[in-house]
């Protein structure tokens, strides 16, 4: 069977208990796991596919906590390190009322970011893998070797890599040093998750199909472009493109629904029989695309990204799959 290597931060969000208050003003807030690739290794096991997190914990009580719940998510946890140099990363998060998030992030440094290249060489990948990650942890820093070296290995067991720039601002020095290393690891990747707030930041186009085929560089052979409560749509390298409507919720906590997304297409990608990922992706687009929308739906109509993931059951019900 596929897997997911889910390498990057795994982290701790504290949501306010109330909304549309700056965080210097926000009294109390509520412990979530998070961090993307640990949002994305979630989703995928509870849509039924296999996951593995590769990040690095401090020796901490927030560390045992994200242990645990990835352990009881299902997800592999064998290639996890934890360390008593650096604490594990926190993050808090003060929401509008549309569910709007501002982040306040407290990792200089923190352990994941410590993970460093020796730490991938246990790591055995075959073409069957599928390793994400995003650019949180591209920070100049051990992390940001590793992910080199990981991303490496993958491309040459000719396994498939998926890159989510999920821009955090706040955790760069500058804009520019964002950009730069976005744009450095974009070629690396044969699928693209980019989102439609931050498609012209990191191409430079404000066009939005002109800045979707700027990103066809490298090995790059999919584009996945989300538009919030507008849907997604999936661009190929051969100009093929396939669109699908989103799904009108009410939202009331829209964090990590980008990583609910994206996590149920590769459930999908995991769980099929097809041994070509492009093709597989192409052929059975508008589906995953559906499945996706709906569950990224769903996890913001409830507060935190990993206990608002629908289960599989409850999305083929909802969508009448059988």
């Amino acid at each position: 069977m596929r897997r997911l290597l889910a390498i990057g931060e795994a982290l701790i969000d504290f949501i306010p208990h109330t909304t549309d208050s700056k965080l210097k003003d926000v009294e109390g807030f509520s412990r979530q796991v998070g961090g993307a690739p640990c949002n994305v290794a979630c989703t995928t096991t509870k849509l039924g596919g296999q996951a593995e997190m590769i990040t690095q914990l401090g020796d901490d009580a927030f560390g045992d906590l994200i242990v645990e719940t990835l352990e009881n998510m299902g997800v592999g946890t064998q290639y996890l390190k934890r360390s008593s140099k650096a604490n594990t990363a926190l993050a808090f998060v003060s929401l509008t009322k549309d569910g709007e998030r501002d982040f306040s992030f407290y990792r200089k440094p923190s352990a994941d970011m410590l993970y460093s290249e020796a730490q991938v060489k246990q790591i055995e990948v075959t073409d069957k893998d599928i390793l994400h990650f995003c650019s949180v942890d591209l920070v100049d820093s051990p992390m940001k070797t590793a992910h080199k070296a990981l991303i490496e290995k993958v491309n040459q067991a000719k396994g498939t890599v998926v890159f989510d720039p999920n821009v955090r601002l706040p955790l760069w020095d500058s804009e520019e040093d964002c950009k730069s290393a976005i744009r450095d690891f974009l070629p690396f990747a044969d699928i693209i998750k980019i989102s439609d707030e931050e498609l012209s930041f990191v191409t430079g186009y404000e066009e939005a199909s002109q800045a979707i085929q700027w990103l066809f560089q490298g090995h790059v052979q999919a584009v996945i472009y989300t538009k919030g409560a507008d849907g997604a749509a999936i661009y190929f390298k051969d100009g093929t493109v396939i669109d699908q409507q989103g799904y009108k919720v009410k939202p009331i906590d829209t964090t990590g629904a980008g990583d609910a997304f994206i996590g149920a297409v590769i459930s999908r990608l995991l769980v099929s029989n097809e041994q070509d990922i492009i093709p597989l992706l192409k052929n059975e687009g508008n589906a995953i695309l559906e499945f996706s929308n709906y569950v990224a739906a769903m996890v913001t109509t409830q507060y935190g990204a990993i206990e608002s993931i629908p289960t599989l059951d409850q999305v083929k019900e909802a969508l009448n799959i059988k």
